[in-house]
């Protein structure tokens, strides 16, 4: 029993959280889920265009819910849906009525209203305060519109709008996932605003809370507490944009009139839950005066109507001042029982900030100790509540028991039978997760084609018959027919363990198209894993990226391995600079056995003295990058970090980071390269827009798109002179590339190991992680890493640069769904999803990512190539 209540504990506490990227499975209305009768309108046409016919991609009746009449500007005709429990709803799909050709009838733009109980309707807005969603342009193609924020409900009005009196007709399909935590409100005191000194202003309130606000405290509503959307390690940077900063934390001060101390917070569920933990994601930037809390105390009610009961639950924090990393804190309830949770939050110092707070609790309700002991003097022993059966005959009086018995009966075979349901599903859950790291993900059943659009959330998705699978297919088949992603690709199921068998021009056309082409050297034929993975046959992922990335977390160059193998210290051309002169500003990133750090580099001028590689400075003092060895590091991992610095101290390019000396003489053994004023160009560019009227007149941070031609020949130029060195980067990518005052771009590799960015990266379980939304079709299939490959992700760090990386390539794809992908563009069928054209990008530019896409490798271009092609297009 005790393990079976730890599975449950395990599984409960996996599901315990969720992320908006992944909760996009349709909820029903397509496949019937939702039933007729959870479906209502304010009003219908005819019989044949009632909301039970509001189904997309279906077709009863006459087609669509039509609501009755011409509908008015004035009009507030809805189509209500009831989910039939708690969800968190991220997506809404839309269609008009097109009744086989016959009917155009469609909705150009909708209001949402949704409710948690069905009595009090809010209205949803996004975060910019917009109500209003655009919807379709024809009676047939599905618009899929993401909700920013997400939110959770149970009961969903979708209102069509209009601005000329018109008819309009709907079907409908909702997304997103249940709503496990059960919190149905919290309250809290408003957040306050942080005025800095040589700070932006951060307004630290929740922006997006949907309950009432009445004398500085928030009730009865929820907002970015539970969105889904964690903060940044910097609380004034933000993931959302066109936000003011500080927008993901709610936050507090010590000494303000209303906390004095403490932040408390109640929170309401929709039932009795046994609540195991409570995890509360806290900022900790203690070099700005905020941390985690101190302490918490919770105090628990049952039942909303008592009051609450005297025995709470302490939790003390480990205070952390020397990594400034946002953080969860886990909090254990102890398996408290309670229907409401009221924690007061102690102050470690000026100021407390959080941007989650979930709750994980067991799906069973057992009464916990406190609930059983009858507190009044009065009440006797034969009064007191038992939970254990009686052991003595029944008196007279008592009322026969025969008809609870058999319902005691089923629940206990009940209980029994699920328990061992979720140990069968743990366990084969297991099983799949063994499989899965070996292949990419199956690709779903349905094919669909994607058009995506950088300007606003709304995409369209034209989907075309679906032929019916025959009964004698092979491969694995969908083992949950409820939840089906958004966002589909190819019915074939991919497998790179069997892809040889299946599909036999590979071990030809791979090897001889990832291996020639003049991007790999002949003599190159055997090579370790920190080293190019040239070979003369096709060898598959799962054997070479074990060791993909540096002991820092970082990269680390891939070069050939005779190049490496002749290298010896006596190769280490950087000097050895004082320690001691090292000044801890910030911790950028970390690995298994090492990490990066911001540092002040005091005396580094005059270290160099005359021919300095440091430019002038303005008498400012010099940042650099400091990658330091853990003192754990293993022997392998020294020799590696050793390694790393001979390759490091033979690069010597303008658009290369630069080397300028290390700390070897002792332990821990650390290397100094440069770092930028302006940090990483994926920071930089989504911050600004492309200069205009409008944001020269404003004050607005642009840049030119001469810059961007500007950007884009620097990273070629460098990339060109790594592939004339044969190095291969095997991540570029706009984070891994820094950018000083005067726009001067250097090529790095801390991107890995930066929290920031670990979204940009797939984790193999218990393996290596990878940018596979930057990684060619061969380096995510066969595990070859070339400067073809290489090529590959230019083109798609160009993509990012012309977005002014304003979102992450292949955005509206799942992690899974880009390695499916990757299967078409192997099979070259027509079916690939390839990035689209950014509005900025000139024509004739995007023709030349899309050549670095090709899925020939000999036919992509080389950098020396993409050099000469972008040089010209840049004023010099």
């Amino acid at each position: 029993m005790h393990l079976f209540l730890l599975l449950i504990l395990q599984a409960t506490a996996a599901f315990g959280q969720i992320d908006p990227a992944h909760c996009r499975y349709a909820l029903g209305m397509e496949d019937g889920r939702i039933k007729d009768e959870d479906i209502t309108a304010s009003s219908q046409w005819y019989e044949t265009t009632g909301p039970q016919y509001a189904r997309l991609n279906r077709e009863e009746g006459d087609g669509a819910w039509c609501p009755a009449g011409q509908l008015e500007p004035s009009d507030s005709q809805y189509l209500q849906v009831d989910l039939g429990r708690l969800t968190f709803l991220t997506v809404v799909g839309t269609q008009g009525r097109y009744a086989r050709n016959s009917g155009n009838e469609f909705a150009r733009a909708y209001r949402l209203k949704y409710s948690r109980d069905g009595q009090q309707w809010k209205s949803w807005k996004n975060r910019v305060g917009n109500t209003v969603m655009e919807a379709n342009k024809n009676a047939y193609a599905s618009v899929i519109n993401d909700l920013h924020p997400p939110i959770i409900t149970r009961y969903v009005q979708l209102i069509p709008v209009t601005t000329l009196s018109t008819t309009v007709c709907m079907r409908v399909e909702l997304y997103g996932c249940p709503w496990e935590d059960g919190l149905i409100s919290y309250s809290t005191p408003e957040g306050q605003l942080m005025m800095p000194p040589g700070y932006p202003i951060a307004s630290l309130n929740d922006s997006t809370y949907d309950g009432q606000h009445e004398k500085r405290k928030l009730f009865g509503g929820m907002g970015q507490l539970t969105d889904g959307v964690v903060g940044l390690d910097d609380f004034l940077l933000t993931r959302q944009y066109h936000v003011w900063p500080g927008y993901d934390y709610l936050g507090w001060r010590n000494d303000s009139l209303v906390t004095q101390g403490y932040v408390e917070m109640e929170f309401v569920f929709d039932r009795q839950r046994n609540f195991t933990s409570m995890k509360v994601h806290s900022n900790n930037m203690f070099s700005r005066s905020v941390k985690i809390f101190s302490s918490v105390s919770c105090s628990f009610k049952a039942r909303l109507i008592t009051g609450w009961e005297a025995e709470t639950v302490e939790f003390n924090t480990v205070l952390d001042d020397r990594n400034p990393s946002a953080r969860y804190v886990t909090v254990p309830l102890n398996r408290r029982t309670a229907k409401s949770i009221r924690c007061r939050f102690y102050f470690a110092d000026v100021w407390m900030m959080f941007s989650e707070i979930s709750f994980q609790s067991e799906d069973t309700v057992i009464p916990s100790q406190m609930t059983l002991v009858v507190t009044s003097p009065s009440v006797n022993e034969e009064n007191t509540i038992s939970t254990t059966p009686k052991t003595a005959n029944p008196s007279a009086s008592d009322p026969p028991d025969d008809g609870n018995t058999p319902i005691l009966i089923g629940c206990l075979v009940t209980i029994i039978l699920l328990l061992v349901i979720i140990i069968f599903l743990i366990l084969w859950c297991q099983y799949v997760c063994k499989v899965l790291e070996k292949a990419p993900r199956r690709i779903l059943d349905e094919e669909v084609t994607v058009r995506l659009s950088s300007c606003s959330d709304t995409i369209i998705l034209q989907t075309p018959p679906v032929p019916p699978r025959s009964s004698h297919a092979t491969g694995p088949t969908n083992t949950d027919p409820h939840y089906e992603r958004v966002f589909l690709l190819d019915p074939q199921y991919q497998n790179p363990a069997v892809l040889r068998n299946k599909l036999p021009e590979l071990s030809q056309s791979a090897e001889a198209s990832a291996c020639g082409g003049g991007y790999a050297e002949p003599d190159v034929t055997q090579c370790t894993p920190h080293q190019c993975f040239h070979s003369n046959a096709p060898h598959y992922a799962e054997t070479d990226i074990v060791r993909l990335q540096g002991v820092t977390g970082s990269n680390m160059y891939a070069v050939p391995a005779l190049t490496v193998d002749s290298l010896t210290r006596k190769d280490i051309s950087a000097a050895e600079f004082p320690r001691q002169q090292l000044i801890f500003r910030e911790k950028l990133g970390e690995g298994q056995f090492g990490e990066v750090h911001l540092c002040e580099a005091e005396g580094l001028p005059e270290f160099f003295g005359e021919g300095s590689p440091l430019p002038d400075r303005d008498g400012r003092s010099v940042l650099v990058a400091v990658k330091q060895l853990r003192a754990d590091a293993t022997s392998q991992a020294r020799n590696d970090f050793l390694k790393e610095i001979k390759i490091m101290s033979r690069l010597n390019d303008p658009n290369i980071i630069r080397l300028l000396c290390v700390c070897v003489s002792s332990d821990p053994l650390c290397m100094v390269t440069e770092y930028m004023e302006n940090g990483d160009l994926n920071m930089f560019l989504s911050q600004r827009e492309i200069e205009s009227t409008l944001t020269h007149a404003n004050n607005i941070p642009s840049v030119s798109l001469s810059d961007l031609l500007h950007m884009s020949v620097q990273i070629s130029s460098g990339m060109k002179y790594l592939a004339s060195l044969n190095f291969v980067h095997r991540d570029l990518a706009t984070r891994n590339c820094l950018l000083d005052r005067r726009l001067t771009i250097k090529i790095a590799d801390f991107g890995m190991s930066r929290n920031l960015y670990s979204s940009d990266y797939y984790r193999i379980q218990g393996r290596a992680v990878l940018p596979i939304r930057w990684m060619a079709w061969e380096s995510i299939l066969l595990g070859k890493f070339t400067t073809a490959s290489d090529v590959w992700a230019f083109g798609v760090t160009l993509w990012e640069i012309f977005t002014l990386c304003k979102e992450q390539p292949y955005s509206l794809l799942s992690d899974e769904q880009v390695i499916e992908n990757t299967g078409e563009f192997f099979r070259n069928q027509g079916r690939q999803i390839f990035l689209y054209a950014p509005p900025l990008c000139p024509p004739s530019l995007f023709e030349l990512m899309m050549r670095c896409w090709g899925r020939d490798i000999p036919n992509r271009p080389s950098f020396e190539g993409l050099y000469q092609a972008l040089r010209p297009h840049v004023n010099q």
